[in-house]
């Protein structure tokens, strides 16, 4: 594969032992997918997990003098403060934490602790190449916002943060990004949560392929939107759409398809969206807790529950995660003290899979996330899904329909 000068110089060290890693990672991808030179990108966002691979890596990275190029967003650990405050942690998962958050402080990132950085302050234009990670942030900015990014690692988009570039492969390039089975969507979406069981009900069809949906209407919010990006990366792997008159490179079927006819047409129906809910849904009843924002949520989604408990009392816990930078503007619009009267917890940095949720284990929640009640299953936490509106009225009643 081709190398500029400079990029060949970062290779073999001349910018630190740091940089020369992260170009031989991003060479060995390159060459796996036979690219045939890098790109330069100006926006990054790495998925780190604070689990022991992700920091291995970065602390090596850190220990070599690597330094951000170009300094990406990461995703959520937890809220150190906040429970040291409130539970009991064990003493490695307050290290593990704590290294975390040094070692990508040191590295020259932006420590906004999201994973809907594409929502507020990680937002590319259409066509330019980025280097992202997360499961629901690498459809959005592909398909919502036309960049182009390929699926990466937290450690391949670490090391395009460092080295500045990608090697140019698969969804950079544009005879890569156009469709090729249509989605003619025959189901209501009459509310956010129906684009969750949308987006776990369609990979099941696909596959692989990048789909062009048809159906959808054009008044799809940008949670509507989250909710099915974050969903067809959790059920399947779909790092690209397109739906027809709404998404940047679909203004027709022709144009989404770029020309050629669809391997296949498939439907999906509400009765297809009833059965996943069925199928990934504990049985309602008696909820112990409440669990919300997988992904973070947004300020309009803090708006609604705020009005669903404003003077009403919990009957169970219920747990919200959204972003550092809504919690400041929800707490100056007073939605979190609205929210914590009621007795619910507004959390900011913080994931539904890290190790601060011990004391939920066993128990069965409440939650609109098909993606959160599938990364819980390891901690042993069962959930009832249902939309948002319902589980908070869930958290205020403690029984869910």
């Amino acid at each position: 594969m081709y190398l500029t000068a400079e990029e060949q110089a970062m290779l073999d060290g001349e910018f630190g032992e740091g940089a020369a890693l992260a170009m031989r990672v991003l060479v060995g991808i390159g060459e796996a997918f036979d690219a045939p030179r890098m790109v330069p990108i100006r926006r990054a966002h790495v998925a780190l997990s604070n689990q022991e691979a992700d920091l291995w890596f970065v602390e090596r990275m850190v220990g070599l003098g690597a330094r951000c190029r170009v300094a990406p967003t990461v995703n959520p650990g937890f809220d150190l403060e906040y429970f040291n405050r409130a539970a009991a942690l064990e003493a490695g998962d307050v290290e593990q934490m704590e290294r975390t958050y040094r070692a990508y402080r040191a590295i020259g990132a932006v420590l906004n602790f999201s994973c809907t950085p594409y929502l507020l302050d990680n937002i590319p234009r259409q066509g330019e190449v980025v280097a992202f990670s997360e499961s629901s942030a690498t459809p959005y900015v592909n398909a919502v916002y036309g960049a182009r990014s390929n699926r990466e690692s937290a450690q391949s988009a670490l090391c395009a943060a460092v080295a500045g570039r990608v090697p140019e492969y698969g969804l950079l390039l544009a005879e890569n990004r156009r469709g090729q089975i249509v989605v003619d969507v025959k189901a209501e979406l009459s509310s956010d949560f129906d684009y969750q069981l949308l987006g776990y009900a369609v990979p099941k069809k696909i596959g692989h392929r990048i789909p062009v949906f048809v159906g959808i209407p054009d008044t799809a919010s940008p949670e509507a939107l989250m909710n099915l990006c974050a969903e067809l990366n959790t059920a399947g792997a779909v790092p690209m759409f397109h739906i027809v008159g709404l998404t940047p490179e679909a203004p027709t079927l022709e144009a989404a398809l770029g020309g050629r006819e669809p391997v296949d047409t498939v439907t999906v129906t509400d009765r297809d969206l009833l059965e996943v809910r069925e199928q990934i849904s504990q049985a309602p009843g008696q909820v112990d807790f409440v669990l919300l924002g997988c992904p973070h949520l947004s300020l309009r989604q803090l708006q609604t529950i705020a009005e669903l408990v404003r003077g009403k009392k919990l009957r169970v816990e219920l747990w919200i995660n959204t972003s550092a930078y809504t919690r400041e503007v929800a707490a100056r619009m007073g939605l979190v003290d609205v929210i914590e009267r009621a007795g619910g917890h507004v959390l900011q940095d913080t994931c539904v899979d890290q190790p601060i949720w011990k004391h939920l284990e066993g128990k069965t929640g409440a939650t609109e996330s098909p993606k959160c009640a599938y990364y819980t299953k390891r901690r042993q936490m069962n959930f009832v899904i249902r939309s948002l509106e319902a589980c908070v009225q869930a958290a205020v009643e403690g029984v869910i329909a």
